[in-house]
């Protein structure tokens, strides 16, 4: 699992640990657990310089979840292009992306309190403005407070692979969840994913391929499907030692169309 920069599933903080629990019902046919959520619980312990950062930072750049519309330019302070991050891990890569598009608004989705404080910890330290956090699971944030068209782009990097076959089905990325993140994305707007394990890149490509409001961007440059890495995606730690051992990573980037 990757803990440098990791979309995947991750643990609850108390203040959320009941809210969490009426995660919206997947249907009948969907292949997922009694409920559709977008972390599982992961032990990990907050740090002073951590803890100092919730207090510090957080009343500006954590908001709250409540089943109702977010409303982005009072969120932020300012217009701008809007994306969705699902999963930051410990927000290395997200405040790296924040300082290189100032321009854009990223709205970042984590469960996992030590990962909350460290990127609260890293907007203070880089002096970062346009992130918000919402500590909250994805699935009920994209449910209850994002509107249909009001995303440029979203961000899924390194989710949880969930190795085993008989786990697979525990994977983030299926097709119920995409259908609901493209009826949030404008036309034109973008869906980026990231994986460093190859069954799952498989997948992934294999979902969004099957959504007929995407269109892949990779499909005319002779890669297969897979994107090149675009350049504001920063290689982690955890991905440069990968790649030194020799594994592969992939990045999918597909844009909705009018469908």
């Amino acid at each position: 699992m990757n803990t440098e920069n990791n979309a995947s599933p991750t643990d609850l903080p108390a203040a959320d640990a009941q809210a969490s629990e009426s995660g919206a019902q997947a249907p009948a046919h969907v292949a997922h657990p009694k409920t559709i959520k977008s972390y599982v619980k992961r032990a990990g312990r907050t740090t002073t310089g951590q803890a100092k950062a919730f207090e510090d930072l957080g009343p500006k750049f954590l908001l709250k979840y409540a089943p109702q519309p977010l409303e982005p330019q009072a969120a932020f302070g300012r217009a701008g292009r809007l994306i969705l991050e699902i999963g930051f891990g410990m927000g290395e890569a997200t405040a790296h992306i924040a300082r290189v598009r100032p321009d854009d608004n990223f709205l970042c989705c984590e469960v996992h309190e030590p990962g909350v404080g460290a990127l609260l910890k890293r907007i203070g330290e880089q002096e970062i403005a346009n992130i918000r956090i919402l500590p909250h699971d994805a699935v009920e944030v994209i449910d209850q407070m994002l509107t249909e068209g009001c995303l440029d782009g979203i961000h899924i990097f390194f989710p949880d692979p969930w190795h085993k076959k008989k786990h697979n089905k525990r994977r983030l990325i299926q097709s119920p969840l995409i259908a609901k993140l493209v009826g949030r994305l404008k036309v034109g707007g973008y869906l980026h994913c990231a994986t460093d394990w190859q069954p799952y890149a498989e997948q992934m490509l294999e979902v969004l391929s099957a959504e007929p409001r995407l269109a892949n961007s990779a499909l005319d440059a002779g890669l297969q499907g897979y994107a090149p890495k675009p350049d504001y995606r920063p290689l982690t730690k955890f991905e440069n030692r990968g790649l030194r051992l020799g594994h592969g990573v992939w990045d999918l980037v597909f844009h909705r169309v009018a469908a």
